[in-house]
């Protein structure tokens, strides 16, 4: 796992846009009710938008919410960095480190952070909000439902 600067966000994310509605299918939900279900959903989440392939959560907007700070930091110690999430707000996960994905996943959504998860795939891509919810983007509707079937019985 790698910690990356907005620059190098932007470096890895190459031409292809941040999603958003425009041109591409997307199915909203709403975040779940308990931790433990944050927990489920966090795991589902790293075990099948990667597909075998990098993955760069990118947290844009993470004072929102009362955060805890002292969890998350000590988690990013582990990993070496030091660094202040205002210094380098990107987390890139290779192919094989979708157990960290989901810790990390769980944490903005505890937190409540605005973050992208971008994909190198490109499958499907994720925005998670603030206001409590997961939108879903993919050029595929059928990727959609897939996401929207796991994830969305289990947030309630």
């Amino acid at each position: 796992m790698r910690f990356y600067t907005d620059e190098e966000c932007k470096r890895w994310l190459g031409n292809r846009p941040k999603p958003d509605a425009s041109g591409l299918e997307r199915h909203c939900i709403a975040y779940p009710k308990t931790p433990s279900r944050a927990l489920y959903v966090s795991q589902w989440i790293a075990s099948n938008v990667m597909y075998r392939m990098p993955a760069l959560l990118w947290v844009t907007e993470p004072d929102v919410w009362k955060s805890n700070w002292h969890l998350y930091y000590r988690l990013r110690q582990s990993y070496h960095d030091f660094r202040l999430m205002d210094e380098a707000p990107g987390h890139l996960f290779l192919e094989h480190e979708s157990e960290d994905l989901a810790t990390f996943v769980q944490l903005t959504i505890l937190n409540g952070w605005d973050a992208y998860l971008l994909t190198r795939a490109d499958y499907i891509n994720l925005w998670f909000s603030n206001d409590e919810f997961i939108d879903a983007y993919s050029k595929e509707q059928s990727l959609i439902d897939i996401f929207r079937k796991n994830v969305e019985e289990k947030t309630s």
